[in-house]
């Protein structure tokens, strides 16, 4: 086996290591996406979304080629892996890949706009940032105005950045805001459970409990207080679970301001200032 000195380079996944910590981007995967998409010369956008644009309205808009669609959606997908602060925008424009229209065209290539102007921005992991494991979850309460299903978000941040996270639409429709969010926390539970056994593996594990920070207080209650279950029988099998675990003090779930909720980020757009605001909390900043 050769030493080949510190990893640089791996699928795409540029890695920078030195004493202020390790920095991962993607900024030649995001210029030759640019050139391939004939969008090299394009105008920088400050944020990732249209403004003002329901993407549920695009069907009124002349119908898009699905082929070249698809190959730009799968292109953005693969750059989440260090740009989770387009992971929302990119997961909205993704479910109309079978019948994709001009509307979600143009929002598929603000995208580009936006990685045009923040191609240097990756995940910053800071060399005296402390090795603990902590979550955000959110929701957005029936949020797609098609279904009315509610999008979950939720985020894992460790060694000062984060690891894992996810922005997906629930699979049922939530009757309450309660339990959207309960049902995101679960999802964040589940992932967080499988996080503590990898990181024990690589004997970063901690004996302490993980804390797990949701914004609203009803989900918080009917993971400890047993006297909501008859108003929330059909939430049953969830709620078993994750008492199991908040009973165990494996997750503390604790609530947290929505105005410092780091996986807000992943359940709907923003303004600019906003966007900005929470993209500095996910730790998403510039290599230059």
């Amino acid at each position: 086996m050769s030493d080949l000195g510190l990893l640089k380079q791996f699928l795409g996944l540029e890695i920078e290591q030195n004493s202020d910590g390790i920095m991962v981007t993607q900024s030649k995967y995001i210029s030759d996406l640019l050139v391939k998409f004939n969008m090299a010369e394009c105008r920088p956008a400050p944020f990732p979304f249209l403004s003002g644009i329901s993407l549920e309205e695009g069907k009124s808009t002349p119908p898009m080629d699905c082929t070249i669609y698809r190959q730009l959606i799968g292109s953005l997908l693969y750059l989440t892996h260090s740009r989770p602060d387009i992971c929302y925008a990119v997961n909205a424009v993704s479910r109309y890949m079978q019948q994709p229209h001009d509307l979600h065209w143009k929002a598929a290539k603000r995208i580009l706009q936006y990685i045009q102007g923040t191609r240097t921005y990756g995940i910053h992991y800071a060399a005296d940032s402390e090795l603990e494991l902590v979550g955000y979850t959110d929701s957005d309460w029936a949020g797609d105005s098609i279904d009315r299903k509610s999008t979950s978000g939720y985020v894992f941040m460790f060694g000062g950045g984060p690891i894992c996270w996810s922005s997906k639409k629930q699979a049922a429709i939530a009757l309450s805001s309660a339990e959207a969010e309960y049902r995101g926390a679960v999802n964040a539970c589940i992932q967080a459970v499988w996080l503590q056994g990898i990181l024990s593996e690589f004997d970063l594990g901690s004996t302490m409990s993980t804390v797990l920070f949701c914004d609203n207080q009803s989900a918080i209650k009917i993971s400890t207080d047993p006297v909501t279950r008859q108003r929330t029988k059909h939430v049953e099998i969830h709620m078993h679970y994750i008492r199991e675990l908040v009973h165990d003090r494996t997750i503390i779930l604790q609530y947290c301001p929505t105005d410092e909720q780091i996986a807000d980020i992943f359940t709907k757009s923003f303004s600019e200032k906003k966007f900005t605001y929470l993209r500095s909390l996910l730790g998403v900043s510039s290599s230059g």
